[in-house]
């Protein structure tokens, strides 16, 4: 507990280290000067428009959340408004809702924010939340069930864990991040750079640590697609043991207070 406590009180500065750069305050700059149009502006852009014009460019952000998704990586409003909508800005929420629409009815597919703050957006499998047949928690490839090792260890240790403990635990399973795996590469690489910027994992830096430590918690995207109850399951399986043993886990997987972050297709 004391742990959890602590971490809770420094993650937000950490966080806001880690996206302090100069790329990230562009980012925050372009967002800021974006003002969400009002419905009687939509009404007027739409007037200046043919249907054909408005279908052309929710297509290319149809297209663009498509690219985005291949590699797992959120959608930034600020980085959709100035390098694809442009001058449709005006009509924005229309495109966005027609966006949502195409995702909906065309792939199968959600559009949910997961940062309601800085406007994040990722798309997930509507049968996958329906069933609960997350990729993570049956994973069809070794990266995902890797990652689904490291967010299972994260959970039962209270949602916060030492760095140390996440590549003590991977070594007991012959991936080693001292050295260049055969099916993965880079390990490291691909635990703190690549599952943080899916939003799969924070790493979160721990203040006041000599040498430089971190943590890890859940991602945004992790809170959205990844099932407690069947992590707790697992466990379960795995030690034999019945997973209401893990009264706190088990509360927190079978809580119906927990919240899920909503679909947005307006902002």
């Amino acid at each position: 507990m004391t742990q959890r406590k602590r971490t809770s009180n420094t993650q937000s500065s950490s966080q806001s280290k880690r996206t302090s750069g100069p790329a990230a305050t562009q980012e925050e700059d372009d967002d800021q000067t974006f003002t969400q149009p009002s419905t009687t502006q939509v009404q007027r852009g739409m007037e200046k428009l043919t249907p054909a014009q408005v279908d052309q460019k929710t297509a290319e952000v149809v297209q663009f959340f498509l690219v985005k998704d291949q590699k797992k990586i959120p959608v930034r409003r600020a980085d959709l408004v100035k390098h694809v909508v442009k001058e449709y800005r005006n009509i924005y929420p229309e495109i966005m809702k027609r966006a949502a629409r195409i995702f909906d009815q065309v792939f199968g597919l959600k559009m949910i924010e997961i940062d309601a703050k800085n406007h994040m957006y990722i798309l997930i499998n509507k049968l996958e939340t329906v069933e609960g047949a997350s990729p993570i928690t049956n994973p069809t490839n070794p990266k995902m069930g890797m990652l689904f090792v490291i967010l299972s260890v994260i959970f039962m240790k209270g949602g916060v864990v030492g760095e140390n403990v996440i590549w003590k635990t991977l070594k007991n399973l012959k991936v080693d991040v001292g050295e260049k795996h055969e099916e993965f590469g880079d390990v490291k690489k691909v635990v703190t750079d690549e599952f943080v910027r899916q939003r799969y994992l924070e790493y979160v830096r721990i203040p006041h640590t000599e040498p430089i430590e971190h943590e890890f918690h859940w991602g945004q995207r992790a809170e959205v697609e990844v099932s407690k109850s069947k992590i707790l399951a697992f466990m379960g399986e795995l030690h034999e043991q019945d997973p209401q043993s893990w009264s706190q886990q088990y509360q927190e997987a079978h809580s119906s207070s927990s919240t899920q972050p909503s679909t947005s297709s307006q902002r």
